[in-house]
């Protein structure tokens, strides 16, 4: 008998469960995983309040644990179904899945170190292996790419941002002077940065006519200013969107885009095609 043809053990099915949301089992545990995220995310948002939490304390902390527990059990099986742990434990999903339980248990040595219980809330990237968002992220990857294609631009922008802030600032303390709230060069270029990005805190202001005056120039350039990095990574987008129309229309016609949520249990690799029978990576059998 062929290895192909054996039964699947019990590690081989319970990966199936656990990895795959291509089968029904996978799909309620998938979902029935994020419904226990949003709960525990909710028992840490509760108990922040202070008339809440002194209310139904007992509840909320035992309802953490619970849940905690369950993700320690999940986390466990993830770890022992797969040949090759490591590659599960160092991964992006893996890292996050270690710090949404250890919260609780490290509680015992250091007190209100549960409130990391909010970084379950990355959990719920999971949603997108669910529901097969992976195939719609092309234009996010276009923008991360517009992006790095215009990062010396905005390195050159910011640079010269800074700079002004820098001569502006010096410019506001010998206008208005330690009396007015400029005590000192550091603090000036806080509030003319402040002022460039139009947030204006308002706990320093101009009150001599001239400084005035240069307020309004750095209040005006401000809104030129905001208008620049976003022109730049426009321009980048729009170039990167005609460059790449005609091969992503080949792709999609090909329908190559069509990805499952099959993850290797040899070498914890994903992103396979819908019709794929077999790992993209090592060519082990992906179905049972």
């Amino acid at each position: 008998m062929s290895s192909n043809d054996r039964h699947p053990n019990w590690k081989e099915k319970l990966h199936e469960v656990i990895y795959e949301a291509d089968t029904l089992a996978g799909k309620i545990f998938d979902i029935v995983l994020l419904i226990f995220i949003i709960a525990s995310i909710a028992l840490v948002m509760l108990e922040s309040i202070s008339t809440i939490d002194n209310k139904y304390h007992d509840i909320l902390y035992y309802g953490e644990w619970v849940i905690t527990i369950l993700f320690s059990i999940e986390y466990i099986a993830r770890v022992i179904t797969v040949r090759k742990p490591w590659k599960y434990i160092f991964s992006f999903y893996g890292i996050i899945d270690f710090l949404s339980t250890i919260p609780m248990y490290v509680s015992f040595v250091l007190v209100g170190s549960q409130a990391l219980l909010s970084l379950r809330a990355l959990r719920l990237l999971r949603i997108f292996r669910i529901l097969k968002i992976a195939r719609y992220l092309g234009a996010s990857n276009q923008l991360k790419d517009s992006l790095i294609a215009s990062r010396v631009k905005i390195l050159v922008f910011l640079f010269g941002v800074i700079v002004s802030s820098i001569i502006f600032g010096t410019i506001m303390y010998l206008v208005e002077g330690e009396e007015n709230g400029f005590t000192n060069i550091p603090k000036s270029v806080y509030w003319c940065i402040v002022t460039l990005t139009t947030v204006g805190f308002g706990d320093i202001a101009p009150q001599t006519a001239l400084g005035q005056f240069i307020t309004s120039i750095i209040m005006i350039l401000g809104y030129g200013i905001i208008a620049v990095p976003t022109g730049i990574v426009s321009a980048e987008y729009v170039k990167s969107s005609n460059k790449d129309e005609k091969l992503k229309e080949a792709i999609v016609e090909s329908k190559s885009l069509d990805l499952n949520s099959q993850v290797c249990r040899n070498c914890n690799a994903s992103d396979h095609k819908d019709t794929a029978d077999y790992c993209h990576a090592c060519g082990q059998k992906l179905h049972l």
